[in-house]
């Protein structure tokens, strides 16, 4: 997925929803951090949202935008309405969101706004996840450094998980160091 694909996506989401603004939490977040990553990092074909007023409205995208959907069958990409407890990042994520104003598309005058998880953010969410292609981004983010380890060491102890959990996870992040 690129930035213009995820822009389209908050655009039909903000006419499905009448809603304006949204959170983009799964791995396209990285877009609003770097508008061209690299293209490993743009695989996934969904954008994980949900409208930040109004979030059980989720559902409502995910119906009309989501896998499967007309939406899907047209572009190749679709939204995937999800809520926000389904967001394990740092505490303080929301603080530091990043935005992106989606200007209004042809034929509306309703521009919207995308609060995408800062990169860092994004990184350790995926890490709580633990699969391979989660580590898989978060070695590639490393590598074209789009986020610094020491940051994403620093906010291991802020994550919602049992101490166990983020134990494991600095492990692997340090085993990133060598």
């Amino acid at each position: 997925m690129r930035r213009v694909d995820l822009e389209h996506i908050i655009a039909a989401s903000a006419q499905i929803s009448d809603e304006v603004e949204f959170v983009v939490v799964g791995s396209q977040a990285i877009l609003g951090s770097e508008p061209d990553p690299p293209p490993a990092m743009q695989r996934s074909m969904e954008a994980d949202l949900y409208p930040r007023d109004a979030p059980e409205k989720a559902e409502e995208i995910e119906g009309s935008l989501g896998d499967g959907s007309l939406f899907f069958r047209t572009y190749g990409y679709y939204a995937h309405g999800v809520a926000p407890e389904t967001v394990k990042a740092p505490h303080g994520w929301e603080e530091r969101l990043v935005v992106v104003e989606v200007p209004p598309r042809v034929g509306s005058g309703k521009s919207s706004i995308a609060r995408c998880l800062e990169a860092h953010d994004l990184v350790m969410a995926k890490c709580t996840r633990g699969e391979v292609r989660d580590w898989e981004f978060a070695d590639e983010a490393l590598r074209v450094r789009l986020v610094s380890l020491e940051v994403l060491l620093q906010r291991v102890d802020e994550l919602p998980l049992e101490r166990e959990h983020r134990d494991s996870i600095r492990r692997m992040l340090e085993a990133r160091a060598d």
